[in-house]
């Protein structure tokens, strides 16, 4: 399964890649104006993939949703091998790839940069989002881990904010070094942290301090 992906071209010779993955129901323009946001001067190609999947009630989707925290394990399969897929065909090594998502597109990031037998990108970005718990996927929690940063909103009512707590709970006590940020907000990105994660993703991928 190939899957569709919006490209933001560097301004010169890319220092790697910026990829983002979107949330349930949306598609692969809803984070393309935050490739510049996380990385204004362009040093990066940026990507926005699609996710493969259509499902109720319409959009894209990377799995189904049963239950929050719990995606349903055959969509789940489905998603994830199309993204590992689609991420391992980018012409970057993984530890030049800073990758991020929001809602979905975060567990899905989880899913990538924590799976067992995956190569660790240059950073992971989780936005409102959770590590999965899901039959056929287990974390390898076995340092060295990328610069990780989690956010999420204290009044999220889709993915409540214990999820992103408690992924910061478990990265931390694997030994990850974690930028965690909550905001007086629901589900959705606090403009005021994008400063934070764009200094994040230049010094991952090799920019200066």
């Amino acid at each position: 399964m190939t899957l569709l992906a919006l490209e933001r071209p560097s301004a010169g010779e890319p220092a790697g890649a910026l990829v983002l993955l979107h949330g349930r129901g949306a598609d692969e323009h809803d984070l393309f104006p935050l490739l510049d946001a996380l990385d204004p001067e362009r040093r990066l190609h940026g990507y926005t993939p699609r996710a493969p999947l259509s499902l109720p009630p319409g959009g894209a989707h990377w799995y189904a949703v049963p239950r929050v925290g719990f995606p349903d394990p055959l969509t789940f399969r489905e998603g994830y091998g199309a993204l590992t897929s689609w991420l391992d065909g980018l012409p970057f090594p993984p530890e030049r790839i800073a990758l991020g998502g929001f809602s979905q597109g975060a567990v899905m990031s989880h899913a990538l940069a924590l799976g067992a037998g995956r190569p660790r990108p240059a950073t992971l970005i989780a936005l409102s989002g959770f590590v999965p718990v899901v039959d056929g996927w287990e974390p390898d929690l076995t340092p060295p881990f990328p610069p990780v940063a989690i956010a999420h909103g204290t009044y999220d009512d889709v993915i409540p904010v214990e999820f992103g707590r408690r992924a910061r709970a478990l990265l931390e006590e694997a030994g990850a070094d974690v930028l965690y940020r909550e905001s007086p907000i629901g589900h959705w990105i606090d403009p005021g942290i994008l400063p934070e994660l764009a200094a994040l993703v230049r010094v991952a991928t090799g920019g200066d301090e």
